[in-house]
């Protein structure tokens, strides 16, 4: 399959999209007493949301958007965060506090789950659902049936190598793409702990150090691909086009191919039969090039990587 066709832009809008509605069902069921937070798991201090059912009043919900001031660690709203904060909804925090502030009914869930994301993605700064801590993404993404799944809970930020089990070897011959979508997120779900994050397009997104992995299946059902753009804002399609030639002549785990001014780097694995071993292969290789040459080739190409600050 050729590199395929991509909106980067898109793709994270829906997969926050999906997240609201996630966060929306969670939140309309907290418990008397319960609270959930959503926070990142990045080693820099940062500001994180809490939601908690409050005691004694039925169907109440008070949501909090805080800094981090956890220890030695320290990291306070800006003076552009704290208007922002007020602007999208928010309550400025009470005296003696630094947490701004917001309670409402259980029924008004999704408007909470809205005002959360508009906080964590435009506010914030987290760009994409996969960067809030594993934990916590896996308690919105497994509402329900995490009592039944032995996994929930077991998350990760990465692939790591693990021991293959008889399961991870057993081939199976997709019947349609539908099937091979659902072999496929059922592995992440296992590598994960919880159900894969997708897009509109059904794209399943991993998270790749600071940058993110694509999956997609192929209509014909025959192949699993792995993508990422990885540079953007290309300097020079000429030389572009002649560097990333010269690496595809060396690189035995990937494809880099020039769309526009963004590079994009590819790998694919054969899908029928599908054989879920080959697919932790693919993306332990896939996810270590990424991250070895996304900042490389983005200096040598005068771009930027998919997160950093345009110039």
């Amino acid at each position: 399959m050729d590199s395929p066709e991509f909106d980067i832009d898109r793709s994270i809008a829906s997969a926050w999209e999906e997240f609201t509605d996630r966060l929306a069902e969670v939140v309309s069921v907290i418990d008397d007493g319960d609270s959930l937070t959503l926070g990142t798991s990045s080693t820099e201090p940062a500001p994180f949301i809490r939601f908690t059912h409050l005691e004694g009043e039925p169907d109440r919900v008070m949501m909090e958007a805080c800094p981090c001031t956890s220890g030695q660690r320290h990291r306070l709203f800006t003076d552009r965060e704290c208007e922002a904060l007020v602007g999208a909804g928010w309550e400025r925090p009470r005296p003696g506090t630094e947490c701004f502030w917001r309670i409402a009914d259980q029924e008004d869930a999704p408007t909470l789950a809205a005002l959360a994301t508009d906080t964590l993605w435009n506010i914030v700064g987290v760009q994409h659902p996969v960067f809030l801590a594993p934990d916590q993404l896996a308690e919105v993404l497994t509402l329900e049936g995490a009592a039944d799944d032995p996994t929930a809970g077991e998350t990760s930020a990465a692939v790591s190598p693990t021991p293959l089990s008889g399961r991870e070897l057993v081939a199976v011959m997709p019947r349609d793409r539908a099937h091979l979508d659902e072999l496929v997120a059922e592995e992440f779900s296992h590598l994960y702990g919880h159900p894969p994050v997708r897009d509109a397009d059904g794209d399943i997104t991993i998270r790749v150090g600071s940058g993110m992995v694509f999956v997609r299946t192929s209509p014909q059902a025959d192949e699993v691909v792995l993508f990422s753009p990885i540079v953007h804002d290309v300097e020079g399609r000429s030389r572009a086009t002649e560097v990333l030639n010269d690496l595809n002549v060396e690189a035995r785990r990937g494809r880099f191919a020039l769309h526009r001014d963004r590079v994009l780097v590819s790998t694919s694995l054969p899908a029928k039969p599908f054989v879920p071993a080959h697919l932790h292969q693919a993306v332990e290789d896939f996810n270590r090039l990424v991250d070895e040459i996304d900042e490389l080739l983005a200096e040598k190409l005068r771009g930027r990587t998919t997160f950093s600050d345009p110039a």
